[in-house]
């Protein structure tokens, strides 16, 4: 097999082309990564063990525009008992006794736009190579004003700032990004989420957040090789996350802003 030839990170444009390659592909296909993890309650007093599973999939497609790319995704993530591993949509809080109806993940759109030159300078992003290990990490820290303003949310929002740090990781291997005939690089993903109690829980007065830890991977056979129950799930109730969107929309969704629409439709 001819050696690839050497691959320079330090160009923005090459790097961009690798990260695409590891988190999508460069052709413009359909590619679906799932995850899966715990949830864990940090309050001030001693934590306990896992609150809630979790399990679920992003589904992307890279689109190449002036300037970079765009990625286009959508993503659905399932609320697990921790323990038998199973899907619940009524969850016991244990910090109050109250059970409460589970609000899934529905996020569409969750696009990005990356770009060669951005109001920072020239694109870049943070790589470690190993022998043949490549690692890219994304860490996005976030703070804005919250889609579930207190006064108008008491119930269910405890912070008129949105605060939340969304920790991710790329693994792939440095010979398949290098690899020109290769669109698609295989990958292994690490996210970790530090956010604030969740609408539905229904705690916005209790001091604590929430731990997300997830590992997963970026799917050879697609769609068709998500968990039956996801794909039994996704086709009953929201078939259209069945593949990327076609095009670039904002704004994006969040948790925060689905629950908020949710909560409009049942007024």
């Amino acid at each position: 097999m001819p050696t690839p030839p050497p691959l320079d990170l330090s160009d923005p444009a090459a790097s961009m082309r690798a990260l695409i390659k590891a988190r999508a592909s460069l052709d413009g296909s359909d590619t679906v990564t799932w995850f899966t993890g715990n949830v864990h309650a940090w309050p001030p007093e001693r934590p306990g063990p896992p609150l809630l599973g979790i399990e679920g999939y992003n589904i992307a497609r890279a689109v190449e525009t002036e300037g970079g790319w765009d990625l286009l995704t959508r993503e659905a993530v399932f609320y697990l008992d921790p323990f038998r591993r199973e899907p619940i949509d009524e969850w016991a809080n244990p910090f109050t006794g109250e059970t409460v109806e589970v609000v899934h993940i529905f996020n569409d759109p969750v696009n990005q736009r990356f770009r060669l030159q951005g109001p920072h300078g020239p694109w870049r992003l943070p790589v470690t190579g190993m022998g043949d290990d490549l690692y890219f990490n994304v860490d996005v820290l976030l703070a804005y004003p919250s889609p579930l303003p207190r006064a108008e949310f008491p119930e269910h929002s405890g912070d008129d700032t949105y605060r939340a740090a969304e920790l991710f990781q790329f693994f792939c291997k440095t010979s398949e990004i290098a690899d020109e005939a290769n669109v698609n690089a295989s990958c292994n993903v690490s996210w970790t989420r530090l956010g604030p109690w969740l609408p539905w829980m229904r705690m916005s007065d209790r001091p604590g957040m929430l731990v997300y830890h997830c590992r997963g991977k970026k799917l050879e056979g697609g769609y068709g090789a998500l968990p039956d129950w996801i794909r039994e799930r996704i086709d009953r109730d929201a078939p259209t996350y069945r593949e990327a969107p076609r095009e670039l929309t904002e704004p994006n969704e969040t948790s925060w802003t689905y629950f908020r629409k949710l909560l409009a439709s049942r007024a």
